[in-house]
């Protein structure tokens, strides 16, 4: 399949196979976090140590997300999706039987390579099986998935371990897994792998250098205290020669790693830069969100996560939405209201106290949900509409490993400001608090059960200052945030405008059926 074909059968089996496989892949990426105190009792593991099982598995998914376009074509992609799918399953199980660190470990690393394809596979397979008129439609269903996953992702994880064992957050891929391989063994149509294809070793050796390490940098920076640290500089210096490395090489070879012509085209880096920065604000938001509602605002677990769940619903009603409104309004102007929606959400969170109520919590939630669906369904669709179909395979997997990075970078960054804002406002409040302070100078219960002279009066008052600095930093953390989506409502100015018209739907048409053929739809003049 080098083109979308109308005419494809089981359209509705396949995709569900495949959107079970986008889940399951995006599902694991978050659903560990929670059951890792678990974890790290059950297999003796220090607080640093377990931390490897959710590194691991994002290293190796990083790493393999970019050749997965290569992989398809060279090996064919049905049978590369069953494998890789298998294979996903089967270190889940082995996963969930682990019983010492490393091999929890090394059960994860291969688990994450095996996944790295699924999703950027489920993306391309869905737009080859719907026609260019129903490919908004069929963006929304994946985006769905998408989208879903780092949100359900710890509320399932904390319901299995709380209700059984943190083994089954890894053994519910089970019979998932299995499902979706039937199904696309059935139905998926079959692809002639070209075997002739030969893998440019280098360029994936040094883009394979730059991922990894930044993916250190990011993951162990707060931890050795960033710059401070030999090893944080020694990551940081591999990850720069390894991007540098990539991109001289991909100017130069004859036949690079990536097809350069993935960077000619206008509409597409501007998408996946837009999926950079909204995957950042996304994954950062849940991040922040969880533990803010159950250490500050006292909600139970159960609810915290109630409360955040109606995030999901609004991204799909919204992807929907965005899916029927997109023939009827330029897709650019949904975007650009979808970022206005999730920069006023994220600015009212900035305003929050622990007194919020779980309503209002609920009710901010489904517009934040509501903004982002309405900026990811169209960037996915202007994303693809003027790459030739011989691209999607490469441009699927980059946009993953875009949406990867962004989420990474979005909640090392977010940690990071948080503890050194907690910092400076602990240290400012303090500074305040004086003996010549009305409050301390007082004869009543209050200044004596206050007295910083006494221990217990040190240690409440260093209570109540920490609660008012961790306060004051999420705010500020969410301010800041809500200025993530200039940088994407600036880009929608680079995109240009593409109209669904029947002379598109004919050159995809025509691309199917000579796949050696490069058609492009002449895009509209700019607005």
């Amino acid at each position: 399949m080098s083109g979308s074909d109308p005419h494809v059968p089981r359209r509705a089996l396949i995709t569900g196979c495949v959107m079970m496989a986008t889940l399951m892949q995006v599902l694991d990426s978050a659903i560990a976090n929670v059951a890792l105190p678990y974890m790290q009792g059950s297999l003796s593991a220090t607080q640093d140590e377990i931390t490897w099982v959710l590194t691991s598995y994002v290293i190796a998914a990083a790493i393999m997300t970019a050749p997965v376009g290569w992989l398809a074509v060279r090996f064919g992609r049905k049978r590369l999706f069953i494998i890789c799918l298998a294979g996903f399953t089967l270190f889940s199980m082995l996963c969930g039987a682990a019983e010492t660190l490393a091999q929890i470990v090394l059960f994860r690393l291969a688990q994450g390579m095996c996944g790295a394809a699924l999703v950027p596979l489920s993306q391309a397979t869905m737009l080859d099986i719907y026609p260019f008129e129903r490919r908004a439609h069929a963006m929304a269903i994946f985006s769905s998935g998408v989208m879903l996953g780092p949100i359900m992702g710890p509320t399932l994880g904390g319901y299995l371990t709380y209700m059984y064992n943190w083994r089954y957050v890894f053994y519910v891929n089970l019979p998932f897994g299995v499902l979706a391989m039937i199904g696309l063994a059935l139905f998926l149509p079959s692809t002639e792998p070209k075997r002739e294809l030969r893998f440019d070793w280098w360029g994936f050796s040094v883009l394979a250098m730059g991922v990894g390490c930044l993916q250190m940098v990011l993951d162990r920076g707060q931890l050795l205290d960033w710059f401070s640290s030999r090893e944080i500089i020694l990551y940081a210096t591999l990850a720069g020669l390894g991007f540098y490395l990539f991109v001289v090489h991909m100017l130069t070879a004859r036949r690079p790693f990536l097809d350069p012509a993935l960077f000619r085209d206008r509409n597409f880096i501007a998408s996946i830069t837009m999926g950079f920065f909204v995957s950042m604000i996304m994954l950062a938001t849940s991040a922040l969100l969880a533990p803010y509602l159950e250490d500050l605002a006292n909600f139970p677990v159960f609810d915290a996560g109630i409360a955040l769940a109606p995030r999901g619903l609004g991204t799909m009603a919204a992807m929907f939405f965005a899916s029927w409104l997109s023939h009827r309004v330029d897709s650019r102007k949904i975007m650009a209201a979808g970022l206005v929606v999730v920069g006023f959400a994220l600015h009212a969170i900035s305003r929050w106290t622990p007194d919020v109520t779980e309503t209002e919590t609920m009710l901010t939630m489904v517009v934040q949900g509501f903004g982002t669906g309405l900026v990811f369904n169209p960037m996915t669709v202007v994303a693809f509409v003027t790459l030739p179909a011989r691209l999607r395979g490469d441009a699927t997997a980059l946009q993953a490993l875009g949406r990867n990075m962004g989420q990474a970078i979005g909640i090392s960054v977010t940690t990071f400001t948080l503890e050194r804002s907690e910092q400076a406002m602990h240290a400012d409040i303090a500074a305040r608090i004086t003996p010549f302070d009305r409050v301390m100078q007082g004869a009543g219960a209050v200044s004596r059960l206050l007295d910083p002279l006494t221990a217990h009066g040190a240690a409440l008052l260093n209570d109540m200052i920490d609660r008012q600095a961790q306060i004051i930093a999420y705010n500020n953390d969410f301010h800041a945030m809500s200025f993530a989506v200039v940088p994407p409502l600036l880009l929608i100015l680079l995109l240009r405008r593409i109209r669904p018209t029947r002379e598109h739907a004919a050159r995809e048409h025509a691309g199917r059926e000579h796949p050696g053929r490069e058609t492009r739809p002449r895009p509209a003049p700019a607005e």
